[in-house]
């Protein structure tokens, strides 16, 4: 008996190895091996929920990561990985009910939430944010974006969608202060920089746009769209 135990021990070790580095062809055939013998293991639910997810059987997916809810209902990263498979199937009201849930079940306290959920929510958030915005829904997708840097300000890349939105909704003044913050948190972002000059040529200020552009430049020798950028501005007349 102590035998076969540590050979369960061994195979779900094993198992988990293969999960992490997306060895996702070995790991199921003993994860379903392990559930077999196991069914009631809520992790091993949600680790084949995400292997068929990336293989595309989202049917087999959503089950999986159900079952483990019913196992665990406070099985946060469940939660959150139904509420992605939700979002990427359209059902995007459950997604939202879903990614609540996993919030409220994961504070630890007042006000507090557990870094990693915090992240994971942010990107729902800013998936959510990006279907809004491809169906011209700007206003939402703005609203989409704030809920997201409201959980994790410093991630500076969503920072920058919600500038572009800002952009495209002609909000110039907010995306101007939007890629500016980016670059007071990191100086060297050559894709904010960029963006804040061409912010900045479409609000008429030309030679603070250039100026950022030739920064990319100093950051990134023969960056090509810098180059591109500078020409266009050097081919506009002056105002």
């Amino acid at each position: 008996m102590p035998d076969v135990a540590l050979s369960q021990k061994h195979r779900m070790s094993y198992a988990r190895r293969c999960f992490s580095v997306k060895q996702y062809d070995r790991a199921e055939p003993l994860l379903l091996g392990i559930l077999a013998e196991h069914p009631n293991f809520a992790d091993v639910h949600n680790m084949l929920g995400v292997i068929h997810h990336e293989q595309g059987d989202y049917d087999r997916a959503q089950r999986d990561f159900e079952q483990a809810l019913r196992i665990n209902p406070r099985y946060t990263d469940a939660a959150l990985n139904l509420a992605v498979l939700c979002n990427d199937t359209g059902q995007y009201d459950a997604a939202q009910q879903l990614y609540d849930r996993a919030l409220q079940s994961s504070k630890g306290g007042p006000g507090r939430l557990d870094r990693n959920v915090a992240a994971k929510i942010a990107n729902l958030h800013a998936e959510t944010a990006e279907v809004y915005r491809v169906a011209g829904a700007l206003h939402e997708a703005i609203q989409e974006f704030e809920r997201a840097l409201a959980l994790c300000p410093g991630f500076v890349d969503i920072r920058a969608r919600l500038a572009a939105t800002f952009r495209e909704a002609g909000q110039i003044d907010r995306a101007l202060a939007e890629y500016e913050d980016i670059l007071q948190r990191n100086a060297a972002y050559v894709p904010a920089r960029l963006a804040l000059g061409l912010t900045l040529l479409a609000a008429g200020r030309r030679d603070q746009a250039i100026e950022h552009w030739q920064k990319v430049l100093r950051l990134v020798p023969g960056d090509p769209t810098a180059e591109a950028y500078l020409k266009l501005a050097g081919s506009m007349p002056q105002p």
